[in-house]
Parts: structure tokens; C-alpha cells; sequence
């Protein structure tokens, strides 16, 4: 019976461990970009979101073509249409080269590919890696970052873009506070 009330109560202890967790306290948003194509359609939304001492990335995409696409950080928040070329390269604050896959690389502005489906949306959800306050400070640094998406999938290994093909669209992150 000692047995039985003691199962109970790890039980209840582990029920409100759980309950406390929705809602996160420690979860707060602290950056978003409005994705638009080339022609001024909204694509999407992308949100930077403080958990505890990381950082992660949720984008939600839609009006997309179907497959796998490259996604990057870049190093200047400007999306002048038509080709987003005004977002320069990747973020790479170390100097890295590109791809996870690449022994030289990888860089800040490196993520997973999207996969859009049939209907035009995509999700993504990744960790960024690295110190959280240094993250945030190259991304909101003074000509602030773009999040772009491109035409192609990202190979992981070729520097300096993947070849990920021509840029769809794109989104200027501003900081919330």
C-alpha cells in the first residue's frame, strides 16, 4: 500500500513539473521578419525566440513552390525585390566557410533546408548554435540581418552558398522587446 501512495505521489509531482512548463516563463520572443517575395507577397513569418540561455529559430512559410529549400541567415537586414542581393552573404561573424557538411565550415548563417509541401507551406524550427547573447548581438548588429530563402536545397558543403539558387524570399529581422 506504502508502495502504491508513493507511485502516486511521483506521479502527481511529475503531473505539475509538466503543467509548469506551458506557458513557459523563460520563453520570450525577442526578434520577427515578415517574409515577402520579390513582388511584395507576404511568404511567411519568422521569429527568433529567447528559451532559457538559447536561441531558437521558427519560421513559418507559405506561398512557396513545393521541395526542399535552402534557407540562410544573412548579413544585412535589406530585401530590395527583386533578387534580395541587398542582404549580402551569409552571416559569418568567425569567418567560417559554408555547410555543416563542409570541414571547414559551418557559419552563423548556415540552417536545414525548409521542405515546402504541395501547398506551399513550410516550417522550420532550429537551435542556433552558439552563446545566445553573442548570437544576438551579431544579428541585430548595426545593419541588422536578413532571413532568406532560396529557389534550390542547400548542399551543406559548397562555399559560400550551398548552391541553393536564386533568392524567393525574404524578411529584415527587428528585434521585440
Amino acid at each position: 500500500m506504502k508502495l502504491i501512495g508513493y507511485a502516486l505521489a511521483v506521479a502527481a509531482a511529475g503531473s505539475l513539473a509538466a503543467c509548469a512548463s506551458i506557458g513557459n516563463p523563460q520563453r520570450r520572443v525577442v526578434g520577427t521578419a515578415a517574409m515577402l517575395s520579390a513582388d511584395g507577397q507576404p511568404r511567411g513569418q519568422a521569429t527568433l525566440v529567447r528559451v532559457g540561455e538559447r536561441l531558437d529559430l521558427e519560421v513559418n512559410a507559405t506561398g512557396l513552390p513545393a521541395g526542399t529549400l535552402g534557407i540562410h541567415l544573412h548579413a544585412v537586414g535589406r530585401c530590395v525585390p527583386r533578387d534580395f542581393s541587398s542582404a549580402g552573404g551569409h552571416l559569418n561573424p568567425l569567418g567560417r566557410q559554408h555547410g555543416t557538411m563542409n570541414p571547414m565550415g559551418s557559419h552563423l548563417g548556415d540552417l536545414p533546408n525548409i521542405t515546402v509541401d504541395r501547398n506551399g507551406q513550410g516550417s522550420l524550427d532550429v537551435l542556433l548554435e552558439g552563446a545566445r547573447e553573442r548570437i544576438m548581438a551579431d544579428i541585430f548588429d548595426a545593419d541588422g540581418t536578413a532571413l532568406v530563402i532560396h529557389a534550390g536545397p542547400d548542399d551543406y558543403r559548397t562555399d559560400p552558398a550551398g548552391n541553393s539558387g536564386s533568392r524567393i524570399a525574404c524578411g529584415v529581422f527587428t528585434q521585440v522587446r
